[in-house]
């Protein structure tokens, strides 16, 4: 169920809305005159879905390269890597 508070709680009762959104990693709703104006969350909670984001495009990319049949099988990208090192020891 989502937590949906009235705008004066931002002020009022910051440190509680705080804690909700770290102790469940979920937003909070905040309304502005009886109507959705803003979502807060955690840091944390923020960064996770901005990761998710960034993967489902690369996952993206990927699935349309494939599609276009702008790929190369994994071995010879290996071998192209492993050319390019040379025969150097760490």
């Amino acid at each position: 169920m989502p937590c949906i508070r009235p705008s004066s709680d931002l002020r009022n009762k910051y440190n509680e809305i705080s804690e909700f959104c770290h102790k469940y990693s979920e937003p909070v709703f905040i309304t502005k005159n009886g109507q959705g104006d803003l979502a807060v969350m955690s840091i944390e909670t923020y960064e996770r879905l901005v990761g998710k984001f960034e993967l489902y495009k690369l996952l993206d990319e990927g699935m349309e390269a494939m599609k276009s049949k702008k790929v190369i099988p994994a071995n010879e990208v290996f071998g192209r890597l492993e050319s390019g090192l040379g025969n150097e020891t760490v």
